[in-house]
């Protein structure tokens, strides 16, 4: 039997009276790459925070590695220390070290002596390329070496998942390729990724399979073939006749 790292259940979730997320039902196994593609405005972002509980959802379930999210009881800093993160603008802390960067959430919130810390943080550094840049700040670093960076860091916290909010739409075209390679790297060793991405390259490559969105529904969770190939939904048609006419 497979087992489902994320499981998203009838999820929906308001910002007052706007309905930003509409029953939304998916889930991601263990080792699988899916890919959540739409429009913008969809929702897709939305989604993936949901995930890790950085947005609140009103109703449905949703549970990660067996921990479920619609529990009040539930410990969610706990849970997202578990949860890796990936943003769209890197999210570094701009006064210290790539070093330090790497290191900090892993002694304050997973407990760690600081030479524990630096040795994994390095080692995850040494994965993505980076490890020449250790004692250099963000401001330091190209936009894909920081997205590196922050790639390495949520690594170093041993994530059981790993999620990308668009981890290459706020870099330049020339950087998008070093931090997708870091990323079809994880996906070859069997990391648990759900990735928000305009990449169709990317998720042709990878993906297991694909959850396409419009308008705060999914509208198809199909598998890598079936949604380039035979995709149901007028609304993906169109979709895809735009992106991959280019």
């Amino acid at each position: 039997m497979t087992e489902k790292m994320i499981q998203i259940e009838d999820l929906s979730k308001w910002y007052g009276s706007f309905n930003v997320l509409k029953n939304c039902s998916t889930h991601v196994n263990r080792g699988e790459v899916v890919v959540v593609c739409g429009p913008s405005g969809s929702g897709k972002s939305t989604l993936i925070k949901c995930v890790n509980a950085l947005e609140p959802f009103q109703q449905g379930k949703l549970t990660v590695n067996g921990v479920a999210l619609h529990d009040p009881k539930t410990n969610l800093p706990k849970l997202r220390s578990k949860v890796g993160m990936v943003f769209q603008h890197f999210e570094l802390f701009p006064h210290l070290t790539v070093t330090e960067n790497l290191t900090l959430a892993q002694i304050k919130v997973l407990g760690r002596n600081k030479d524990e810390s630096i040795a994994r943080g390095l080692k995850m550094l040494d994965r993505v390329g980076l490890t020449a840049h250790k004692d250099k700040h963000p401001g330091q670093l190209s936009g894909g070496q920081q997205q590196r960076v922050a790639i390495a860091r949520a690594l170093s916290m041993d994530p059981v998942v790993m999620l990308f909010d668009e981890p290459t739409s706020a870099l330049d075209p020339e950087m998008v390729g070093e931090v997708l390679d870091v990323m079809v790297e994880l996906a070859k060793e069997g990391m648990t990724m759900m990735v928000v991405t305009h990449e169709m390259g990317f998720a042709r490559k990878v993906a297991h399979r694909v959850v396409f969105m419009d308008q705060g529904e999914i509208v198809e969770d199909a598998t890598k073939d079936q949604f380039f190939n035979q995709p149901k939904s007028d609304r993906a048609i169109q979709f895809l006749s735009k992106i991959l006419q280019h």
